[in-house]
């Protein structure tokens, strides 16, 4: 299979050959552009001045020429420079639309909105989907970590940035790319007053997430200001093929917008100039302008992913300049420590805002390493900086744009003290493991070290190691892959199913009892013997979490329901149906109604984590059985007992509450705007239409499960438990309805027992004190018992041996009693005397040498024979071996489970203990003989 990069050089090959068909040509001569191919570069280029030889790259040409010298006729703020090209698009007939958010859970095959056309892809661009409008421009914050290596650098790299989209979704009979075109040409002219000299367009390919396309890129005095792509291709694992859409992607960068409106030395003094004056104020950090006015024109040759040898292009950077290199760093260094701590914070505030949370797996590990090299950064510099502090800063400056950063303020900062207390902890091992450094390690070393280790590239450099400028590249680089999803059916020619099972939603009848749901069928085909392919179902098959129904076909048991391609498959091993035979179904009712229990409940345990823990809740998981259910959730840790006490009484109320249970079908764009993008907790499905379950005025998300039609229908609700299962995700699980109350019953009669063994009286708070229970003894549920019996058993083995070896060593030893109180009071004595009773026999078996040593005196040291009250052999072994070789005696003991024996004399230990073997309970199995 051909990779995206291949696909895109033959895309961009064809566009050179025939650009007619690929770019809006005809305007470009309107406007008095010509063509032209770059001498340095060779790529193809379109400028008003025939001549001209070369592009607009900054690495062909004078780098950026605009600092302090700006092109356009305005200069505009950050929000401004949204507000003008909103104005301005509106009046061409585009929509607004509001931003997406930059965890991207429309999606299965990336974490985060890398651009904005990732909120259209894959239904709205393949048409599957309809669009919120065939033509619209979109702000939309998004996040890419291949450039963290950049960032601060070159000036104009993120790892959040806010792409700005004219896009649009026509049928070839009405794409207008000419239209299309020429409005961004008279946004740069008109809107901006760039005058059209300025402008160089540059031909190349752009693809992502499945679709790629020739583009045309707008370059003006060095720098990209956006870039127009014409989707209309798809990526198979043939190679490509034409959409039946014909989509525009034009992407704008905004910092670059409102950085070549100002002029600034860098854009992050442009974007974030309130941030970085509070930054620069609080550390103190004075940059010397001289330097990077001349450093900066020159700062995009230093892009880490468009240059062999870094360390070169930094000698030649400097020479340019007349500077020296190791200066030059020294100088420009800690000002991009500082632009990249502010850009971090950024990234990190959208991204916690829309519920994504550092962890050391997948999309959170990114938000980790961002944090954690930002706060490298402090600790190098010894700045009094807090990334809190910065977080709020950041979240004041953009809250013209985005007030729903500064909304979530509070929650953003509880996470970044959560990851604080976590850094810490990671860098004093991280140091630990640095200082066993001996040599400068490789770069695979560096590697194993940052990603087993947590050793940062910025703790390597302060340890004095060189570390590649390309570290984070080297680390991050992803291949995008299609995504092919392996059927286990051919079902070629077989028609979908007529699915039945959303048509009655609760298997009760008006008596409240349950019923069975029956249904009339035609076999279409039988596969491998034991799958049946009904021409209708009222089977719901396994999915989305939830367990197949089960029940019967003409009396033979359905093992397993599963759904290919629209068509549902029965799995009855033991039948004998025919194709083209009738048949009746019957679904198991109660189980259904247990099924549906759980799922219904898991929504409302979702609310409710969300309205206790906050917005940053989302679902990472699920699973609904006939036994129980669960919900992983996104969350910094494991909330403690009183929160899940909370959680649960919220789920109790809304049961109790009786909201009704709506089933909506909704067009996907409408219901994206009316309800946002929480309804996608389990991802999006495909289609233009989506299935939507509201639990008035408590949640409403996307499922295709089956669900009650009240929520008073769960009947009883119970959190059976809750962990965490990986960095940044905890699971909760829990029962409902039937399975609730089996639970209540199995935690009262084994409370029940407990309370009797401990000759305790039975409590009314069975649940609670089972939890205190099993935290008494530190053991799981289904153990509590055994585990009571076995700490009674020893309770009473102790007393026994104690005795025993206080009359050996002729003591008299105060043995505590287990008070009888409550069941509780009862359990909390009787593991108190149990660790006072086990420490006082290993008290009394360490005074064994001593009283054994006391008895060789009395013998001249010659030789003892001693029977000692003890199971503890080894204690025995060492015993004798120490006293033998301290004294050259011959030592003889005698335990209840074997005899030992060791010896310096010319006596054999072998022949002492002949006798004894034979006589102690074990026999020769547990005799042994050391001869010293």
């Amino acid at each position: 299979m051909k990779s995206l990069d291949q696909l895109k050089e033959e895309i961009k090959e064809e566009a050179s050959e025939n650009p007619e068909k690929f770019f809006a040509t005809e305007v470009l001569k309107e406007k008095g552009f010509s063509r032209g191919q770059c001498k340095n570069c060779r790529l193809y280029f379109w400028s008003s001045d025939p001549e001209r030889e070369i592009c607009g790259e900054p690495e062909c040409g004078d780098g950026y020429t605009f600092i302090n010298d700006s092109p356009t006729e305005v200069e505009l703020t950050h929000t401004e420079s949204w507000e003008l090209f909103q104005e301005f698009m509106d009046d061409r007939g585009y929509a607004s639309i509001d931003r997406y958010p930059v965890v991207a859970r429309w999606r299965d095959d990336v974490e985060f909105t890398g651009a904005s056309i990732y909120c259209f892809q894959p239904y709205v661009v393949s048409g599957e989907a309809e669009p919120p409008a065939d033509e619209l421009i979109i702000p939309q914050p998004s996040l890419r970590f291949n450039d963290v290596d950049n960032v601060g650098i070159t000036g104009r790299h993120y790892t959040n940035f806010t792409m700005i989209g004219q896009t649009c979704f026509q049928p070839p009979e009405k794409y207008d790319q000419d239209r299309y075109f020429r409005d961004m040409f008279e946004f740069a002219v008109e809107g901006l007053g760039i005058p059209e000299e300025k402008l160089i367009l540059h031909e190349d390919s752009w693809g992502g997430g499945g679709n790629l396309g020739a583009c045309m890129e707008f370059f003006v005095d060095g720098l990209e200001l956006w870039n127009q792509v014409y989707m209309f291709y798809k990526q198979t694992p043939e190679g490509y093929e034409e959409l039946d859409l014909k989509v525009l992607d034009m992407g704008m960068g905004h910092e670059r917008i409102t950085w070549i409106s100002r002029g600034t030395e860098t854009s992050y003094e442009s974007v974030m100039p309130e941030t970085l004056s509070k930054m620069k104020e609080r550390t103190g950090l004075e940059i010397d302008q001289e330097v990077w006015e001349k450093f900066l024109p020159h700062s995009s040759e230093l892009n880490i992913d468009e240059v062999d040898d870094i360390d070169e292009k930094w000698k030649e950077v400097a020479e340019k300049i007349d500077e020296d290199v190791d200066n030059l760093k020294d100088e420009i260094k800690p000002a991009a420590a500082l632009y990249s701590i502010a850009e971090h914070s950024r990234a990190l505030n959208f991204a916690l805002a829309d519920g994504k949370i550092p962890s050391n797996t997948g999309g959170g590990h990114n938000l980790r390493m961002i944090y954690r090299r930002a706060k490298d950064f402090i600790e190098k510099y010894n700045w009094e900086l807090k990334m809190t502090e910065v977080a709020r800063w950041n979240a004041e400056e953009l809250e013209p744009m985005f007030p729903e950063l500064l909304e979530s303020i509070d929650e953003i900062q509880r996470i970044l003290e959560v990851e604080a207390k976590k850094y810490e902890k990671a860098r004093e091992k991280a140091e630990k493991k640095l200082s066993e450094l001996e040599s400068q390690p490789s770069v695979e070393k560096m590697i194993e070290l940052y990603e087993s280790h947590g050793v940062s590239p910025e703790m390597m450099e302060e340890a004095g190691f060189e570390v590649p400028e390309d570290f984070y590249m080297q680390i991050g680089e992803e291949d995008e892959a299609i995504q092919e999803v392996e059927e286990d059916f051919d079902l070629e020619g077989v028609s979908e199913t007529e699915k039945l099972y959303y048509d009655r939603r609760e298997p009760y009848r008006k008596d409240g009892k349950t019923e069975n749901f029956d249904f009339k069928a035609e076999i279409l085909e039988v596969i491998d013997d034991e799958w049946i392919v009904l021409d209708r179902t009222m089977f719901y098959p396994q999915g989305g979490g939830q367990m197949h129904d089960v029940g019967k076909i003409n009396g033979f048991q359905v093992e397993d329901v599963q759904k290919q391609s629209g068509v549902v498959l029965h799995r009855a091993p033991d039948h004998d149906l025919e194709e083209g035979q009738s048949v009746k179904g019957v679904v198991n009712g109660e189980k259904r109604k247990q099924l549906t229990q759980h799922h219904s409940t898991t929504h409302m345990v979702n609310a409710a984590a969300r309205e206790e823990l906050g917005e940053h809740i989302y679902q990472a998981g699920a699973n609904k059985t006939l036994e129980k259910a669960r919900l992983d959730i996104t969350h910094y840790e494991k909330p403690d007992r009183e929160t899940l006490d909370e959680i649960e009484a919220s789920v109790r109320e809304i049961i109790e509450e009786d909201h009704e249970i709506n089933v909506l079908e909704m067009e996907k764009s409408d219901a994206e705007q009316e309800h946002g993008f929480r309804i996608y907790q389990g991802g999006a499905p495909p289609g233009n239409t989506i299935r939507l379950i509201d639990i008035e005025d408590v949640d409403i998300e996307a499922c295709g499960g089956t669900h009650l039609t009240q929520s008073s229908h769960a009947e009883e609700f119970v959190i059976t438990g809750c962990k965490r299962i990986q960095d940044g995700v905890i699971r909760l699980e829990y029962k409902a309805g039937e399975s609730a109350r089996e639970f209540q019953r199995e935690v009262e009669g084994r409370v029940k027992e407990v309370s009797k063994l401990l000759d305790a009286e039975i409590p009314d708070d069975t649940r609670n004190v089972q939890r205190s229970l099993c935290e008494v003894f530190s053991v799981e549920p289904e153990h509590l018992v055994d585990t009571v019996e076995r700490f009674m058993r020893e309770v009473d083995g102790f007393e026994e041996k104690i005795e025993k070896l206080s009359d050996f060593l002729g003591e008299d030893t105060q043995i505590s009693k287990v008070r009888r109180e409550t069941t509780l009071e009862t359990a909390e004595s009787l593991y108190s005397i149990r660790k006072d009773r086990e420490k006082k026999v290993e008290n009394l078996e360490s005074q064994i040498e001593e009283f054994l040593e006391e008895e060789l005196e009395k013998n001249d040291f010659e030789e003892v024979e001693a029977e000692v009250p003890t199971e503890n052999v080894g204690l025995l072994i060492q015993v004798a071996q120490k006293l033998s070789s301290k004294h050259q005696a011959c030592i003889t003991l005698i335990g209840e489970k074997g005899a030992v024996s060791a010896s310096q004399t010319d006596e054999s230990a072998e022949e002492k203990l002949e006798k004894y073997s034979d006589s102690v309970q074990g026999g020769k199995e547990f005799a042994k003989a050391f001869d010293i």
